[in-house]
């Protein structure tokens, strides 16, 4: 792959987003990556440009959330409220998480906007792809649904007519497929742990869109245990798929938590899914949509996983070798 500049959001108003120490979604399992990072940057400076995190308005969160389920986050998230979860106790309230939840969004906002702007045709935010929240609740760990705000964002305001949806978390991102399922203009693929063992208990095979979009959407769930191999048969078919449909941006969830070790999983990948995903993706933008890919981290929740597969992604994006 040729190398070229890619776009990493990084810093601390990025990081903060979790729920505390206890919880599976904490500050410390981006540690390795950070490390990680930290190394590849100063080797190769020269194709990675930092991005500033940054906050949205209101407003672009409403593109995919109700008005009356961002009021119940303010609320929820005030200093004076009692309110302990934002779901049914996945995800916990706690005091600025409307703010935090806010520069998820505003982050990957602003790499989209530089992909469009041709600035660059890649970009990586490591917190990100919160592919559970639904337009009107949270879930699994997502307070709102960054993906699903991009997307409204990239067909509303860019000129963009189609996006490809591409989904390698272990769960699946059912915020993503069920809110899109009918809509035509979002090619949907998502390879994830078998529904009936893992949350949230969708995803099954014959799920693949309805109404105009019916064709539009594939859905492929692995067994637990099942590793590269299987997975690597999977992608393929999924690219296969891709090459039918015509898309102006590539969205890449690109969670961790398949690889073997994750706490809450049962996949046995390596980082080696990740680059096969990643290459197979460069190719497919550069013959569908001018090379363009927004990566988002996702899930991972054994911080050495989460560190291999997403420095994994930073590397094949930039053509680092």
């Amino acid at each position: 792959m040729p190398r070229e500049r890619v776009q990493v959001a990084y810093g601390e108003r990025l990081f903060s987003y979790g729920f505390g120490a206890y919880h599976p979604f904490n500050r410390t399992r981006t540690s390795v990556f950070e490390e990680k990072f930290s190394a590849l940057l100063a080797g190769q400076s020269d194709l990675i440009e930092l991005v500033e995190p940054e906050g949205c308005r209101e407003e672009e969160v409403t593109l995919f959330h109700t008005p009356e389920y961002v009021s119940f986050v303010k609320m929820a998230c005030s200093p004076k409220s009692t309110v302990r979860y934002l779901d049914y106790g996945d995800t916990p309230a706690f005091p600025n998480c409307f703010e935090s939840a806010c520069v998820v969004v505003g982050t990957t906002l602003k790499l989209l906007k530089s992909i469009a702007s041709g600035k660059v045709r890649k970009a990586f935010s490591p917190i990100g792809g919160l592919h559970h929240a639904t337009r009107a609740a949270a879930g699994g760990f997502c307070i709102f649904n960054d993906v699903g705000v991009a997307i409204e964002y990239a067909l509303r305001f860019l000129g963009y007519r189609s996006i490809a949806y591409v989904d390698i978390d272990a769960h699946h991102g059912d915020g993503v497929y069920y809110e899109f399922e009918e809509d035509p203009r979002v090619v949907f693929f998502d390879i994830h742990q078998d529904g009936r063992t893992l949350y949230p208990g969708t995803g099954f095979e014959h799920e693949r869109g309805k109404g105009e979009a019916i064709g539009r959407k594939m859905n492929v769930p692995l067994a637990p245990r099942s590793g590269d191999r299987e997975f690597i048969r999977s992608f393929e078919r999924g690219v296969e798929f891709l090459k039918g449909f015509d898309f102006d941006l590539v969205i890449f969830q690109c969670g961790a938590d398949g690889l073997a070790g994750d706490p809450l999983t049962s996949l046995r990948y390596s980082s080696a899914a990740h680059r096969f995903a990643a290459n197979s993706l460069v190719e497919l933008a550069e013959e569908k949509c001018h090379g363009r890919i927004l990566a988002l981290g996702g899930g991972g929740y054994d911080p050495q996983n989460v560190g291999d597969a997403w420095i994994t992604v930073v590397s094949v994006l930039a053509g680092i070798r």
